[in-house]
């Protein structure tokens, strides 16, 4: 009975690991001592093994110098520098608490973060694109009561590191040696569609483990050199990109500040990168880049796509054009450390691009029936619900939000829609509330967007769901042409007229030259339907009430 119930749980020859973020560096530094293991391109900087684990020591020290004490919270509102890495590693290493702070942050975002966390220290850039951070702090400061000091990168760094002298090596050991693994190591706040962001607790046993079995499955070694253009701020970032490397000895490769096709491509290949990373519209970005073929990317041979579901088209194009032919997909939520759900090397070509592979070492998956909470039968849709060492510890000082996706049972509920196949390859068919309604047809929007992809002028495209006052929606595509293309509705229409059911193609359709999105690279399908809403006209249509 149990293969034909959507469960499953990940078998392992590989044990987990027992021990914090800071020992593990220390046996990795051991074994690779004058590997490399950091490069940030635009700063100029590059790190062996032996070099990072002192820079760590030494931000360690400055920090118990200047009055941090075991299990406060240390904002770092930054992009991607050598600093942050250096930063994520120095306080969980004396059990300080990091917190992740958005850099596209605002200062009611910023207020609402410092106090919920109760940041008593910031370590924070001068300033990022058009964000004045400095000015930003000092606005807020005053309505931020635990807030003691912040120390600006390219101001305060230095005078920062200069403190380090002021505690001993042996003092700041006697702290390192009371670090359990199970003790919360850091903060990141999940930018929901409603209400204020929640604060995702996660300890050194959540996040190292995944990190290590993510390695696991992208077949990393010392000799692997991962480009990472993601954030930081970002569990793609953090996990999957710094504490993935680490455990293996792989070399950290920060193209730089924040994501740039251009700086990437250059990234790879002077640096003799391995594994490259991204959300799909990075890899779409990179693929349209002008020039692409002139990059040698010969040296790629794997990576990670995530964040967002992968069109099918793009990932066939990543594996033969940019020689990743080995590219994983990963599935997960923060809430989760956060993969979930990964490719293996070696599947079928057909798995590798309609899934997003199979279950994790360690993890327990489930599908239910949202509304029983029944587990399904292999292959119908349902809710995905994630069990194990992932799952965070709280939502930071929420109890109540903790219980509303963590049940008894200690399954994470993650409101993503899902289907299991008879051999526990999982498909994300959607959200459970990102699903089009119209007119008693659920509609995946995501099913739409694979189909238009394979129209030769569209370089990109997102399907939202519209107010309707006959149908309660309408389905809209938002569509971003290739150069050169010139897309009319009339035939875009034509092109999916018997092709599609024709509840399914779109009745309205907007051309663009880029979608709003997070600074992660998640499109903001809520201000996509805001947007339509109002051009369109359909004020009335969506105040009608539902039940």
């Amino acid at each position: 009975m149990s293969s034909q119930i959507s469960y499953v749980s990940g078998a392992s020859q590989y044990p987990m690991l027992g021990e914090t973020i800071g020992q593990n560096l220390e046996r990795t530094v051991a074994k690779y001592p004058q590997q490399e293991a950091l490069v940030s391109v635009e700063q100029d900087i590059r790190f062996t093994y032996s070099e990072f684990y002192q820079e760590t020591t030494k931000v360690a020290r400055a920090l118990l110098a200047v009055g941090v004490k075991k299990g406060d919270r240390v904002g770092i509102w930054s992009p991607n520098r050598y600093e942050w890495v250096v930063l994520q590693y120095a306080t969980a290493r004396i059990g300080l608490i990091l917190v992740n702070i958005n850099p596209a942050y605002r200062t009611s975002e910023l207020a609402f973060v410092i106090n919920q966390a109760g940041i008593s220290y910031m370590v924070s850039a001068l300033q990022f694109k058009s964000s004045n951070y400095k000015a930003m702090i000092e606005k807020v400061k005053d309505e931020c009561p635990t807030l003691k000091a912040t120390y600006f990168l390219d101001q305060d760094w230095d005078d920062l590191m200069e403190k380090a002298s002021e505690v001993s090596e042996d003092d700041m050991e006697s702290v390192e040696h009371t670090v359990q693994f199970d003790e919360p190591i850091n903060i990141q706040y999940t930018s929901g569609t409603t209400g204020f962001p929640k604060g995702v607790t996660l300890s050194h046993h959540n996040i190292l483990n995944n990190g290590y079995f993510i390695g696991i499955r992208l077949h990393y070694t010392h000799n692997d050199r991962v480009c990472i253009p993601v954030p930081f701020y970002h569990c793609f970032g953090m996990v999957i990109g710094n504490l993935c490397c680490t455990a293996f000895g792989s070399c950290m490769v920060i193209p730089s500040e924040s994501f740039d096709p251009v700086k990437t491509l250059t990234a790879v290949e002077q640096e003799n990168c391995t594994s490259l990373y991204g959300v799909p519209t990075m890899f779409i970005a990179e693929l349209n880049t002008a020039d692409f073929d002139k990059y040698n990317l010969s040296s790629l041979r794997t990576g990670v796509m995530a964040g967002s579901p992968c069109p099918i088209e793009v990932m066939k194009q990543v594996q033969t054009k940019m020689n990743m032919t080995e590219v994983t997909i990963c599935y997960g939520m923060t809430e989760t450390s956060p993969v979930s759900v990964q490719t293996k090397i070696g599947a079928p070509l057909e798995k590798q691009v309609s899934t997003v592979g199979t279950v994790h070492d360690h993890i327990e998956l489930k599908v239910i029936d949202p509304e029983t909470g029944h587990i399904v039968k292999r292959g119908v849709a349902g809710e995905l619900c994630v069990r194990g060492y992932a799952v965070m510890l709280k939502y930071w000082n929420n109890p109540e939000a903790t219980d509303s996706v963590i049940d008894d049972g200690r399954w994470m509920h993650t409101g993503d829609q899902a289907t299991m196949d008879d051999e526990g390859y999982i498909n994300i068919t959607g959200r459970i509330k990102d699903l089009i309604i119209r007119g008693g047809e659920n509609i995946s929007p995501k099913e739409i967007e694979d189909f238009l992809y394979t129209h030769s002028g569209i370089e990109d495209v997102q399907v939202i769901g519209v107010p309707s006052e006959k149908y309660g929606e309408e389905v809209m595509a938002w569509v971003k042409p290739k150069e050169n293309a010139n897309l009319t509705e009339q035939e875009m229409h034509s092109y999916c007229s018997d092709r599609i059911a024709h509840y399914k193609v779109p009745k309205y359709w907007k051309f663009v030259d880029s979608f709003p999105m997070t600074i992660s690279g998640k499109i903001r399908k809520v201000e996509m339907r805001k947007v339509s809403t109002k051009e369109l006209g359909l004020e009335h249509a969506a105040k009608i009430k539902t039940s």
